[in-house]
């Protein structure tokens, strides 16, 4: 009797152990990196706001949108998440794009890559034009300097995207890299060093703040290390 007691505790201890996640993992830099580019559209979502004609009405708009992609996102991965078959799979099968843990011939899947066609002909000309806009608009002081610049700027952007495409399709890291890196300056970096130089103008510069926003950007600058070293 005490022989199968000690069988089935030591059963259920494995069983928790292999279903349960683990509380700590190495590779948790992978999400900073996804979490540092959900602060860094912050950027972006400024350049689009600014030319709406009603103003008075951005917090309402923006409200509604982050509460549309947020509950878009969340059903699609919980809904992965949680009907993948583990066991007897891992979840660690489950791949970054999750049209691909289907099989070619799935008719559900085929639709919804031709919807997400349609959707990438609507986002990828707005990624674009924010791209666009920030950049020529820091560099040359104008948002059109000429239909050189945009169209130069354009082909840039549209063959980045084709080679990225082509070498490297893994949706996951891209958006993890990308995050870290731009999230690196706009983050981290940018905010601390404007917060420093108005203390300082304004004589309140203290060795605590300086230290405390030092370290803040270390911190940056150690997540993006950590990007290529897991």
């Amino acid at each position: 009797g005490i022989f199968i007691v000690i069988l089935t505790v030591t059963t259920l201890k494995i069983l928790i152990y292999t279903l349960l996640s683990p509380e700590f993992r190495i590779f948790f830099p992978q999400l900073t990196g996804v979490l540092t580019l959900a602060f860094f559209i912050h950027n972006c979502v400024i350049t689009l706001l600014k030319n709406n004609r009603n103003q008075e009405k951005n917090v309402r708009d923006l409200s509604i949108a982050y509460f549309l992609v947020s509950l878009t996102y969340l059903y699609v991965g919980v809904l992965i998440f949680a009907s993948f078959p583990s066991p007897p799979l891992s979840k660690e099968c489950i791949e970054q794009n999750f049209l691909d843990n289907f099989p070619s011939n799935d008719i559900m899947s085929f639709l919804a890559r031709i919807f997400l066609l349609f959707q990438m002909v609507t986002v990828y000309p707005l990624l674009g034009y924010l791209a666009r806009v920030q950049f020529l608009g820091h560099v040359f002081g104008n948002v059109y300097p000429s239909f050189f610049h945009v169209l130069v700027s354009n082909i840039i952007i549209v063959g980045t995207g084709i080679a990225v495409a082509r070498f490297y399709p893994n949706i996951g890291g891209i958006i993890r890299y990308s995050g870290a890196t731009c999230g690196l300056a706009f983050v981290f970096v940018y905010p601390s060093i404007i917060y420093i130089i108005s203390l300082h103008r304004e004589n309140q510069l203290t060795w605590f703040t300086l230290i405390s926003h030092f370290l803040i950007i270390l911190l940056g600058v150690a997540n993006l290390m950590a990007q290529f070293l897991i």
